[in-house]
């Protein structure tokens, strides 16, 4: 992982996502998002850069260019949802658990202590991570796709961080 850094995301980064998401396989994308995206739309690009009260979104980039994206939100059934995707290349190197850290680390900050998400039920790789990560997260089967809630523990969460460098905070 030399090279990489995380980052907080930015209006900055809009061309940069955009090259990101369309070179997404259309298999990524669809774990992703639920439908392929062949032409990223601005306002797909733009919500994906949002950061605010109740949003917020960092990227992870090697040599200048996204190669990982996650993102959070405030409400919902837990207290943060988040959703995390990284380029084809990258799959299967740990960016998507140092991606969650991250994230996971800056909602805590802010005080939340559970975490959603959705997943499709055919996104084995994920669900085998969120087991070895939550073991005792619920977990609800909901037309084909995985709605799982879990406890952000805050010293797991802390005690990765000597694995991603310093935090990102606001």
């Amino acid at each position: 992982m030399i090279g990489t850094q995380i980052r907080p995301a930015g209006p900055y980064d809009e061309e940069r996502i955009r090259r990101f998401l369309a070179g997404l396989s259309l298999h990524t994308q669809t774990l992703r998002f639920f439908s392929g995206i062949p032409s990223p739309g601005a306002g797909l690009v733009r919500a994906l850069l949002a950061i605010d009260g109740r949003r917020d979104a960092i990227v992870a980039e090697h040599d200048g260019e996204i190669i990982g994206h996650a993102m959070s939100y405030r409400g919902g059934v837990a207290d943060v949802e988040i959703a995390i995707v990284v380029t084809d290349e990258w799959q299967g190197r740990g960016l998507g658990r140092r991606l969650i850290g991250t994230l996971l680390r800056r909602a805590a900050v802010r005080g939340a202590t559970t975490v959603g998400m959705d997943v499709m039920g055919e996104n084995r790789r994920v669900l085998r991570i969120i087991r070895r990560m939550w073991p005792d997260a619920t977990m609800k089967v909901s037309s084909g796709c995985v709605e799982v809630t879990a406890m952000i523990q805050p010293a797991a969460v802390f005690a990765e961080q000597g694995s991603v460098g310093p935090p990102l905070t606001l």
